[in-house]
């Protein structure tokens, strides 16, 4: 489960669809009703607001807006908690660290199935999703580090 601190308008379809899909997801698992992923650490974050349905909500409602967007049709009936806007729910703190490392994951995955993306990405002093704020730091604890080469 990646639920991206980057602006959604950086993914390209696969990585879009993926998010929304994980994201649905994660709106199950954070409103008990799935068994699932409970302790995912993408989760902590949420799970740390004053209203973790509503975080979700307006998490979803954006990845939706940046479909519509794009020609996309994603059911946002499927939203439980919509929200009208970010600002109606507390932001997400998220550290730099976290959006550099969240942006090499995904320039990765994009040299793989979309170079041409890759390419317009590299340089890029990204934005981060509307529900969170930057603020300076490491990565965050819950991230899975990356494998070392000398684990591989």
């Amino acid at each position: 489960m990646r639920l991206w601190s980057l602006h959604p308008r950086y993914l390209d379809r696969q990585g879009l669809t993926a998010c929304w899909r994980e994201s649905l997801l994660a709106q199950a698992v954070l409103l008990d009703r799935t068994r699932g992923y409970r302790n995912h650490p993408q989760l902590r974050r949420f799970r740390a607001q004053p209203d973790p349905g509503a975080a979700i909500g307006a998490y979803l409602t954006a990845v939706a807006d940046e479909a519509g967007a794009r020609g996309y049709r994603f059911d946002v009936a499927k939203i439980e908690r919509p929200v009208a806007g970010v600002t109606t729910v507390p932001r997400i703190s998220v550290t730099d660290g976290q959006v550099a490392h969240e942006l090499e994951h995904l320039l990765a995955k994009l040299r793989a199935r979309s170079p041409a993306a890759a390419a317009a990405l590299a340089g890029v002093v990204p934005d981060v999703h509307p529900l969170f704020v930057v603020v300076p730091g490491e990565r965050e604890p819950w991230e899975v580090a990356p494998a070392r080469a000398a684990d591989r």
